[in-house]
C-alpha cells in the first residue's frame, strides 16, 4: 500500500451548531490538503471558522457533514479508543490560554502526555528535561505555571506538545495572549521546531506575524477557504507585521 499523499486532508467538511432555533454555519464545504511537513496558517477574522476547522483536524469534535483524513485515514471511523490514540501519540496541541495544569510544575505539565503514553517515570523526566531545555526552560522545571509569565507558560504549552514526538502540531492562535516581542520568540521557534523535526505544523491564527514563517497561508471567512497562497506570493510590510 502507497503512502498517503498527504498528511491531513479535509473534503466537503461543513460544521453547524444549533442555538436558539438558529443554525450558525461554522464550516461551509471546506476542502483543504496539508503536505507532510508543511508550515500552514490558516488565517482569517475572529468568528470565520479557524478554531472550528482546527477542531475538526485535531478530532476534538466531529463534522456535520464531510470527513478529516489523517495520514489517509478517515477519522470518523475510528474508534474512540483509535482516536485517543491518535490525539496522544500523532498531534501535538498549543493553545492561546496555554491550559497548563496549575498545580502541576513545568516539568510535569510536559511529563504528563507520556503517561498516557506509557513512558516509563525515569524517561518521561529525563525528555521533559530536555524539552525544556530545548524551549530556553531549563532553569525553569520545578516553577508553576503562576510563577511563569506568558511566554514561559506557551513555552512549556510547545515543549508538552512535542512530547510524545508528535507528526502534526495543532497551534491555535499560539501567540493570542502575548506580547509583540514574545510573540515573535514564539513563531521563531514554531518554525525552527519545523524544520529540525519536520513536524506538520497547522496553527490558526489572526495574527500576522505568523505568515512570516509559513510555507503556505490559507484564508478563511464566513466558513469557507476565501483564497490559499504560498508565503512567496503573499508581500507584507513592516508596519503589516507590527515592527
Amino acid at each position: 500500500m502507497s503512502e498517503p499523499a498527504y498528511v491531513v486532508e479535509t473534503v466537503d467538511l461543513h460544521k453547524y451548531y444549533f442555538l436558539k432555533g438558529e443554525t450558525v454555519k461554522a464550516l461551509r464545504g471546506i476542502n483543504l490538503k496539508v503536505k507532510y511537513g508543511e508550515y500552514l496558517s490558516i488565517l482569517g477574522p475572529s468568528g470565520s471558522g479557524k478554531t472550528t476547522l482546527f477542531n475538526m483536524i485535531g478530532g476534538l469534535d466531529k463534522p456535520t457533514k464531510g470527513k478529516v483524513f489523517l495520514d489517509g485515514r478517515d477519522i470518523s471511523t475510528l474508534t474512540s479508543k483509535q482516536m485517543a490514540w491518535v490525539r496522544c501519540h500523532k498531534i501535538g496541541y498549543i493553545f492561546q490560554t496555554f491550559n497548563l495544569i496549575p498545580i502541576l510544575t513545568a516539568l510535569d505539565n510536559v511529563a504528563l502526555p507520556m503517561i498516557f503514553a506509557g513512558v516509563p517515570k525515569e524517561k518521561r523526566i529525563e525528555k521533559a528535561t530536555r524539552l525544556l531545555e530545548r524551549v530556553g526552560l531549563g532553569d525553569r522545571l520545578h516553577h508553576r505555571p503562576t510563577e511563569l509569565s506568558g511566554g514561559q507558560q506557551q513555552r512549556v504549552a510547545i515543549a508538552r506538545a512535542l512530547a510524545n514526538d508528535p507528526a502534526i502540531i495543532l497551534a491555535d492562535e499560539p501567540t493570542g495572549n502575548l506580547d509583540l516581542n514574545t510573540g515573535l520568540k514564539i513563531v521563531n521557534l514554531l518554525k525552527e521546531l519545523n524544520r529540525e523535526r519536520g513536524v506538520t505544523v497547522i496553527c490558526a491564527t489572526h495574527d500576522l506575524k505568523m505568515i512570516d514563517v509559513s510555507d503556505r497561508i490559507v484564508w478563511i471567512r464566513d466558513g469557507q477557504i476565501e483564497r490559499e497562497e504560498a508565503r512567496i506570493e503573499v508581500e507584507l510590510t513592516a508596519e503589516d507585521l507590527g515592527i
